[in-house]
């Protein structure tokens, strides 16, 4: 008889702890970096009558191949250098199992999105983080030697990064791809609010795999992402790709709002008009250094204990996310971008805690 499961345990499994998400009561959340603004009643009603037409009883299309049709057309690429996945976190972990042997080192920056590392340990994958300097730019000299001293199978970029909300300098980047032997990822989850991207590179680097994702633009619950390759990197990939990963419902609600872009684009401008405002509300209130940020969300350090500013913030029925206890991202909050309203609330209370 098995009286110890921890023992049947794989030992890389036994040293992780689970990713936290804040289940918070809140009035207002601004913590998760999702698009604060709904479906309008008429793309609704579109989404609405759409699915009416699903056959739940049957599997969904294994390839998805009208959602992506769509972004193939978007992005002016064939359909063979798209996967799509159950969210990004589904394909960083296809990646990682493709080209990751065990014991095989990955290199990431420090601070950056955390499932890189919690995927790559979860593989028997070993991440090494380079500390990003003091302005959440990528020091190219230490990037590069570390490379060249582990010879990482796998590279992820946050580009730009989470959570520090920074787009790297690009010559940097471009060095890292010449100089890698290994698989570059470049994560670009916020591409639609820095609309700055290394797709044109696809052609000339093999190795190059790109992120991209549609929870940052008002589709987190349906959990889509979807990656760009090389035609040989997919086919690799889709050996490990689990049969029918992406479900009818959120297959054919993606196409549909893709289909009607206008009105999330609306609303990607709106986003970043907030945030801009956002950022100048925040250079007036003393105790608070914002970074600059190409994203939905805006990093800030404040002059005392976190913590107890996000309490504050908590009991008042407002979610941001606290990185108090990060090595890296000491007394710093991050704060997603919401309606102008939520915004409006979320700059007096701050400011009633601080000054």
């Amino acid at each position: 008889m098995v009286s110890n499961i921890s023992n049947l345990v794989k030992k890389s499994i036994q040293k992780l702890k689970p990713y936290h998400i804040e289940n918070t009561p809140c009035r207002i959340k601004l913590d998760a970096m999702e698009n604060p603004y709904p479906l309008s009643k008429a793309l609704m009603k579109k989404v609405l009558e759409g699915i009416k037409g699903i056959k739940i009883n049957r599997y969904p299309d294994p390839l998805a191949s009208r959602l992506k049709d769509i972004i193939a057309s978007d992005i002016k690429a064939p359909i063979d250098n798209i996967i799509i996945g159950n969210g990004s976190d589904e394909l960083i972990q296809l990646i990682l199992t493709a080209f990751g042997e065990h014991g095989d080192r990955v290199l990431l920056s420090i601070p950056t999105f955390s499932m890189y590392g919690i995927i790559a340990r979860s593989l028997s994958l070993m991440p090494e983080g380079v500390p990003l300097d003091k302005n959440w730019e990528l020091p190219l000299n230490k990037f590069l030697s570390d490379m060249e001293r582990i010879k990482p199978k796998v590279i992820f970029i946050s580009y730009p990064n989470n959570p520090t909300g920074n787009s790297f300098d690009r010559e940097s980047i471009l060095k890292v791809l010449e100089k890698a032997t290994g698989i570059v990822v470049i994560d670009e989850a916020y591409y639609n609010f820095s609309r700055k991207t290394f797709l044109p590179y696809l052609k000339e680097y093999k190795n190059l795999i790109i992120l991209r994702t549609l929870s940052k633009i008002g589709m987190a619950g349906l959990r889509v992402g979807y990656l760009m390759a090389d035609k040989e990197i997919c086919q690799e990939l889709n050996k490990v790709r689990l049969p029918y990963n992406s479900n009818a419902l959120s297959q054919e609600i993606a196409s549909i709002i893709l289909e009607n872009r206008t009105e999330i684009q609306k609303q990607i401008g709106a986003i970043i008009s907030e945030r801009d405002r956002l950022m100048e509300g925040f250079k007036e209130i003393k105790g608070i250094e914002p970074y600059p940020s190409e994203t939905n969300f805006i990093l800030f350090k404040i002059d005392r204990d976190s913590k107890e500013v996000f309490d504050r913030l908590s009991d008042n029925g407002i979610l941001v996310r606290n990185f108090g206890n990060d090595d890296y991202l000491k007394n710093c909050l991050r704060v997603t971008i919401g309606t102008s309203e939520e915004n409006d609330e979320f700059l007096d209370e701050i400011k009633k805690i601080i000054t």
